[in-house]
């Protein structure tokens, strides 16, 4: 399992963070930030609903913030967080990109671009290969996705990805690990309910 640190634990909940702000205009709870130098470079959340725009992901809004920030589309040594797997448009962009390395949290067996469908990270076609890490805070991040079904057809069991019937296979959740004092500030952003699936794990306390 991939060993994270605490600054990989900050920025993924600061993309947690984002996440929870999707489901307020009917967008699925999926949240992204490019990081560089120690600092967040681009931030996003799912807008499709919002925009009408077929290409308002998470990842696709983080990566034209950190671009315009760094005043360059290639992104080198930047790396995205990201709640959920790239699905195969936004793997394609974060590799056109040249970005460093994608850490997500969960796996998306349905349309995960990174390795549970397909590998557009590390596509053979592309001139340049993204580094993969998955399962970091992958819990919290299936619970943001199984509030919003849940709250979207109430009375059925929520299904994030798979056939109809089964359960879902999304990532393992990362072993618990020591968190700088900096992630309090992007916790403080997250749901109630996903700060109880974080409290709840042997040696993680936000609160």
């Amino acid at each position: 399992m991939a060993k994270f640190s605490a600054a990989d634990h900050r920025f993924m909940l600061a993309a947690l963070a984002e996440a929870a702000l999707a489901p307020a205009h009917g967008d699925i709870p999926v949240g992204a930030v490019v990081a560089g130098g120690g600092e967040i470079l681009g931030r996003g959340h799912n807008r499709r609903e919002a925009d009408r725009d077929p290409t308002a992901h998470a990842e696709m809004i983080a990566l034209r913030q950190a671009g315009a920030a760094l005043g360059d589309w290639r992104l080198g040594e930047a790396v995205i967080y990201v709640t959920l797997e790239p699905c195969p448009m936004c793997a394609a962009a974060i590799a056109q990109s040249r970005l460093r390395q994608i850490v997500y949290g969960a796996d998306d067996p349905r349309l995960g671009a990174c390795g549970s469908l397909l590998n557009l990270a590390q596509f053979p076609g592309f001139p340049h290969d993204v580094a993969v890490r998955s399962g970091l805070l992958a819990a919290e991040a299936q619970a943001l996705l199984r509030r919003f079904f849940a709250d979207l057809r109430p009375g059925q069991p929520a299904q994030l990805s798979g056939q109809p019937g089964q359960p879902s296979q999304m990532g393992q959740p990362d072993q618990p690990g020591p968190l700088s004092a900096e992630s309090a500030e992007s916790a403080e952003s997250i749901p109630d309910y996903v700060r109880q699936t974080i409290d709840s794990r042997p040696g993680r306390h936000y609160t």
